[in-house]
């Protein structure tokens, strides 16, 4: 039983890695949202993705809420 958790926990996450690839391959400016702070100091940049990071959430959730719905 272990292993089928694990099996599905690593589709999940190709599943997951091939899907971030195509948005950043497709659309390369999906790290610039308006909800995304950028603070730069003297010799330090500090990247807060906050709009992508509400949106990646979202769809996770929704992914996660249908795998849900055919493994039950």
């Amino acid at each position: 039983m272990m292993w089928k958790i694990f099996m599905i926990i690593g589709f999940v996450f190709i599943i997951i890695g091939v899907i971030l690839w195509a948005v950043e391959t497709y659309f390369p400016n999906i790290k610039k949202l308006p909800g995304d702070f950028v603070f730069q100091f003297k010799n330090v940049t500090v990247f807060f993705p906050l709009m992508t990071s509400i949106i990646l959430s979202i769809l996770l959730s929704i992914i996660l809420y249908i795998l849900y719905r055919f493994i039950k």
